[in-house]
């Protein structure tokens, strides 16, 4: 019994990359239920179980957006702006999609996210509330 749950868990170790790399294609948002920052909402997703697709964490692909709980009164204010600029996007859309959809971190879904057919992530870089963002160190210093 211990070594067939061994087995299994070191096999689900090794196939945790190629997971988190999957694409898993195009998700359809029912409803927005929260916004934490500018790349950071969760949502109800449609057709999905409601134990995955209610109130799911979802994270903007390709984009850094300043913290909510920043180092400095600037990125804390710049962090406000970017939410709101989300908020605006994201409320204001007849139709909200999330595509090229991946598993990230905290079992949320990594995504980019268009309303109305425009992309969040571009509309964030353009404000200048944002920078491009890979996943990997963050490089910008909101505070300077």
């Amino acid at each position: 019994m211990y070594r067939l749950m061994l087995i299994l868990l070191i096999s689900g170790s090794a196939n945790a990359a190629s997971i988190k790399d999957k694409n898993h294609g195009t998700l359809t948002v029912s409803e927005v239920t929260s916004i934490y920052d500018g790349d950071t909402f969760r949502a109800n997703i449609k057709d999905v179980h409601s134990l995955i697709g209610e109130r799911i964490g979802i994270r903007v692909s390709g984009v850094d957006t300043p913290e909510i709980r920043g180092k400095c009164k600037k990125e804390k204010a710049l962090a406000q702006k970017a939410k709101q600029l989300t908020v605006n996007f994201l409320r204001s859309a007849k139709k909200v999609e999330l595509k090229n959809v991946k598993r990230g971190k905290y079992f949320r879904i990594v995504a980019d996210v268009y309303a109305d057919n425009e992309s969040l992530t571009e509309a964030l870089i353009d404000s200048g509330l944002a920078v491009a963002y890979d996943g990997g160190t963050k490089v910008k210093n909101w505070c300077e």
